[in-house]
């Protein structure tokens, strides 16, 4: 699939499951993650990695929180995921499987039961940064 249909791809099946109402309360998080169990799992195809679009927007919309849970973590206990660990597989079949057994809940749950979970790895206290500081 080329670029371009994959953007296009992408575009339709976000627009699909996230639909296009505004929100006047203002969001802390946002993205596929936050869809309901019930409408994004039965979208997720772990077996078709990712050249499946749902299997694509998870995965990368999980890089970007994990990423944004490092920065948490490494501040507050030296520590953090290693993002080079991270598998798409392994994460659209987790996220698969916890949404066909929990269709009411949100993926975002899932993502945060796998980052307590996950081994971490241990930093120094000088490794500790403002992400806000240029």
């Amino acid at each position: 699939m080329g670029s371009l249909a994959r953007i296009m791809a992408a575009l339709t099946v976000a627009s699909t499951l996230f639909g296009a109402a505004s929100r006047a309360e203002p969001l802390l998080t946002g993205g596929i993650g936050l869809q309901s169990c019930a409408k994004l799992g039965p979208e997720l195809k772990p077996e078709l990695g990712l050249d499946h679009p749902p299997n694509y927007l998870l995965y990368y919309w999980a890089q970007g929180y994990i990423s944004a849970a490092n920065i948490f973590l490494l501040n507050q206990y030296t520590d953090y995921v290693d993002m080079a660990k991270l598998e798409p597989s392994a994460i659209v079949k987790l996220v698969a499987d916890f949404c066909s057994d929990n269709p009411d809940k949100q993926p975002i749950r899932a993502i945060d039961q796998f980052i307590r979970d996950a081994p971490k790895v241990e930093a120094r206290e000088s490794d500790a940064f403002d992400p806000w500081e240029h």
